[in-house]
């Protein structure tokens, strides 16, 4: 399975326009999609950002030109409504990963679907802090609840998607909490958040992020 992942950045007050074409080519995407074994397609928005997640069995790059052609045109039916921020079949770089036990069944699955940008140039340091975070799992297989996990950056921003597995949640400790203050604390050095993830440490407000589509 290849995990993939693209963004977008709409242009001002075209998410309407963006939904509208969407829906009159959803039926064309959703075949299209069943003939390549397309599974897993969601997209997500916030502000003026759309990201996209979606599972194939090769690499997008290896799709036919006719495939390609398909998704061009469909992309051409968008016109005005946005630019790209990742490059169309180019896969985002990805800064972390933490797969650990897939879920295929999607039911009892909740997401964390999450956008950023960073503050300059700290793209390396975001993945070197994620890498350490790898090192220190020292190849053990997560058991959950989370799964799936995947962060990428492109253009400036960091966009994350968690698939997590709701029958393996529990309450947060004061020790997970005072933890995860620790952490974002220290990330917000780098970064600023766009979805209000972490609005109860900061007490900002960012909007949640929505899903727009899914197609599994």
């Amino acid at each position: 399975m290849v995990r993939n992942s693209f963004a977008l950045k709409l242009h001002p007050q075209k998410l309407y326009q963006f939904g509208q074409t969407l829906r009159e080519n959803w039926p064309d995407l959703t075949k299209k999609f069943d003939e390549l074994d397309v599974s897993n397609f969601s997209m997500w928005n916030a502000e003026d950002l759309i990201f996209g997640y979606f599972e194939t069995p090769i690499e997008m790059d290896d799709w036919d030109d006719e495939t390609k052609d398909f998704f061009r045109n469909i992309n051409q039916a968008f016109d005005g409504c946005y630019d790209w921020i990742s490059k169309p079949f180019v896969p985002m770089k990805l800064m972390y990963q933490d797969f650990g036990i897939v879920r295929e069944d999607k039911e009892l699955i909740r997401h964390r679907v999450f956008m950023t940008k960073l503050n300059g140039d700290y793209e390396d340091e975001y993945k070197s802090r994620h890498d350490a975070l790898v090192d220190a799992r020292n190849g053990v297989i997560s058991p959950g609840p989370d799964s799936n996990f995947s962060i990428w950056s492109a253009g400036g921003y960091i966009f994350g998607y968690d698939e997590i597995d709701t029958t393996m949640e529990r309450e947060r400790t004061e020790a997970d909490r005072q933890a995860d203050i620790k952490w974002e604390t220290k990330m917000l050095e780098i970064m600023t958040w766009i979805t209000d993830d972490v609005d109860w440490i900061t007490g900002m407000h960012h909007p949640h992020i929505k899903r727009i589509c899914y197609h599994n």
